[in-house]
């Protein structure tokens, strides 16, 4: 793919840290406790976590442990109630909400669940709207929009508004959009989640490569045990810890030296 010369080449990422140095994501005696009418909730207590550069780690677990709490406060979205969370050497439990915006937009690109397309902009104004917040000019912008789009193998998509893509193209979108700035850090809460499987499947391709081919390290937390197994590490979410992940086909799956649930 060549890059126009008035956008930010999808291709010139930023420098990365190469795969197996040191973590890029440090977390040690993470607690997190809500209060509810009936008492306090503790979802983790003493949780700690490394994940190397250029890792993809899948995060399983049951509905309700505490997987998308655990990738908000990840991705500075939300703040633990006790603990260090370092991301890219940043201390994102100690940001202010204007800090941990600009973090998120210079360093974090997110994929939910559901894609949060603005319906009313087309699908090359929806992945250029990080760079808007950005300040970037509306030239830059949309040409840096189109290289994401070719990424994702919509180029022929752009002027279409979400309401007239496929799901997966939905889906794709906002992958372009999560990372048209980028960042080092994916972080992907279910993001096969509402596509059926043969969808599911090539959408999840599409992340393993853009995860190669731009030096990214990412986060997946996924129902879908086939699609875990794909990761570099497994971790399972239970009781407010993390461990590694047993899967039901345990011959698809070969553990591999990196992130794991870090030692107390």
């Amino acid at each position: 793919m060549v890059a126009s010369q008035d956008a930010l080449p999808a291709r010139e990422a930023k420098p990365r840290a190469k795969a197996g140095q040191a973590p890029i994501i440090q977390v040690r005696n993470l607690e997190k406790t809500y209060t509810t009418a009936r008492g306090s909730l503790t979802l983790f207590q003493g949780l700690s976590l490394d994940v190397k550069a250029g890792e993809m780690v899948a995060i399983v677990g049951q509905s309700g442990a505490g997987k998308s709490t655990l990738l908000h406060i990840l991705g500075a979205l939300d703040a633990p109630t006790a603990g260090t969370v370092l991301c890219a050497s940043v201390n994102v439990a100690q940001l202010s909400p204007q800090e941990a915006a600009a973090f998120r937009n210079r360093e974090i690109g997110y994929v939910w669940q559901f894609h949060y397309l603005l319906p009313e902009f087309t699908a090359l104004e929806n992945v250029a709207m990080p760079l808007f917040a950005r300040g970037v000019s509306k030239r830059e912008a949309l040409n840096t929009a189109a290289n994401w789009l070719r990424e994702v193998d919509l180029a022929d998509r752009g002027s279409h508004r979400p309401g007239e893509l496929s799901g997966g193209e939905q889906q794709r979108v906002a992958l372009a959009r999560a990372l048209v700035n980028n960042p080092r850090l994916l972080l992907a809460d279910e993001p096969t989640g509402d596509l059926d499987e043969t969808t599911a499947n090539r959408v999840f391709d599409l992340i393993e490569r853009l995860h190669k081919s731009h030096g990214l390290t990412s986060i997946v937390v996924t129902h879908n045990m086939d699609l875990a197994a794909r990761a570099t590490c497994v971790l399972r979410l239970e009781a407010g810890q993390l461990s590694r992940g047993q899967l039901s086909a345990p011959a698809a799956y070969t553990p591999q030296t990196g992130a794991r649930a870090a030692k107390k």
